[in-house]
């Protein structure tokens, strides 16, 4: 496995991949990496394709509340659990790499990216966008893969990647879970011994949610949704049916709609989501 720290290096690295592999496949992680990112390295060589992860904590999708200092770092063991599962070359920058001083440019986003955590966490998905725009320039790899835990953030990608005319295509992968149903997630970590033990509850709300407005609920039931993840002990963001793809809000179930969910028990907030 290559590692690149500098771009002359992952740009000789890519070369050499591409010579030897045809395709690059490229999995953006801010590391910590489990169960869920491992999921996307291995559907990214899943076709023989020459994997391509970074790990890079982007100090530009945290909001001036939220504690970028305190995001879990293990480089070493992040290493170990990427070779395991066949990474080819890890890209390693630093924030001066990524954002050198004289920059002046981010990436706007609207559409999918203006309600739920684009309200919730102002100014987040620019981070997002222009770290992924900035790695899909760097590396540029046929295909880009990431977890579909964070819905509205492969929405606002794939619609960035569409609107700009990138030359990549955006693949999402299932959700990997705890056998109780969490979400997993690098924060989870954080959780206290009785957090955990109340975090899956989240996910059992949502899918008994997703059941009943499959038979034909609306939005009655998702308020009472809401009001069961208050009595379980969480304070709830935001949970709400919208459409898959421009995360508009809907009032009834239809084809490609989906509940996505943010809900923070004890000092960790929870996202999930789920289709109909």
């Amino acid at each position: 496995m290559l590692l690149a720290r500098t771009l002359d290096e992952l740009r000789a690295g890519c070369a050499s991949l591409r010579a030897k592999h045809g395709t690059l496949a490229l999995v953006p992680t801010m590391g910590a990496l489990h169960d869920g990112h491992r999921a996307l390295v291995c559907a990214a060589g899943a076709d023989g394709a020459a994997v391509v992860t970074s790990i890079f904590v982007n100090p530009l999708q945290f909001g001036a509340s939220e504690d970028l200092s305190r995001y879990p770092r293990d480089e070493a063991g992040d290493l170990a659990a990427l070779e395991e599962c066949g990474c080819h070359l890890v890209w390693l920058p630093d924030v001066a790499t990524m954002y050198p001083a004289d920059d002046v440019t981010t990436i706007v986003v609207a559409g999918p990216a203006e309600r739920w955590e684009g309200e919730a966490r102002p100014g987040h998905f620019r981070g997002v966008a222009t770290v992924c725009a900035k790695l899909f320039g760097q590396v540029r790899p046929d295909r880009a893969f990431f977890g579909e835990k964070d819905w509205q953030q492969l929405q606002v990608v794939s619609r960035m990647v569409a609107d700009l005319l990138l030359p990549l295509k955006i693949v999402g992968v299932p959700t990997v879970r705890e056998p109780d149903g969490l979400a997993l997630s690098s924060r989870n970590r954080f959780l206290t011994a009785e957090d955990r033990r109340r975090a899956p509850r989240l996910h059992e709300v949502l899918l008994g949610l997703s059941r009943a407005m499959a038979k034909g609920a609306g939005a009655d039931a998702v308020a009472d949704a809401r009001q069961e993840l208050t009595r379980s002990g969480f304070a709830v963001d935001y949970l709400a049916l919208v459409d898959g793809q421009t995360l508009a809000p809907l009032n009834t179930a239809q084809e490609g709609s989906r509940l996505v969910a943010a809900a923070r028990i004890g000092s960790v907030r929870l996202i999930d989501n789920l289709g109909i």
